[in-house]
């Protein structure tokens, strides 16, 4: 016997009252047994080829429900209601490349210094010395060591591409980074 489509589309809706109560007794929400009924009938005809002719149709569309249901509700165990989107950014990071390239940039800028303006801006902006142990351990004048800092600071600032006097974010992920041990300049 072999079933032409309009016969299997009539055998389909045939079922849809008892599919929708089946839905009905699983999840107790008419309106969420009717998309399971729904998604039901798409699949069952999506996958009419892997119905095998001469089977209980009923059997197979109750099958394909009751998988659906059941593959909602483990979905849903999952899944963590986030309507206002805290979780989600409480989850979200920082993408690195920036902070990386942010970093590379820093260096180069860092690598155009000079020697002496590297050390002392290493040690005050860095290190955290005063200009005046600064001046002690590089055997240098006060005057020369605040000289060659704020020199400093301003080629890095130029290098960098911002405006002498912009102050920096002291949040932001490059910073912190600096901050934790790479040569840098205090913001």
């Amino acid at each position: 016997m072999t079933i032409c489509d309009d016969d299997l589309q009539a055998l389909l809706i045939g079922a849809v009252p008892n599919l929708r109560a089946f839905a009905n007794s699983l999840c107790g929400d008419p309106t969420r047994a009717d998309d399971l009924v729904q998604d039901t009938l798409v699949k069952a005809w999506t996958n009419l080829a892997g119905f095998e002719k001469g089977s209980n149709l009923k059997a197979w569309l109750f099958t394909i429900l009751r998988n659906t249901y059941f593959s909602e509700l483990r979905k849903r165990r999952r899944e963590v209601e986030d309507a206002d989107g805290a979780i989600a950014e409480r989850m979200s990071i920082m993408p690195e490349q920036q902070v990386h390239m942010d970093l590379v940039d820093f260096k180069n800028a860092f690598s155009t210094l000079s020697d002496d303006q590297k050390e002392v801006l290493l040690l005050v902006g860095a290190e955290g010395f005063s200009y005046e142990e600064a001046a002690e351990i590089t055997n240098a004048a006060v005057g020369t060591v605040k000289s060659r800092v704020n020199r400093a600071r301003v080629a890095l600032t130029k290098a960098l591409g911002f405006e002498v006097g912009e102050t920096f974010n002291a949040n932001s992920e490059f910073f912190g980074l600096v901050r934790a041990g790479q040569p840098g300049f205090r913001g």
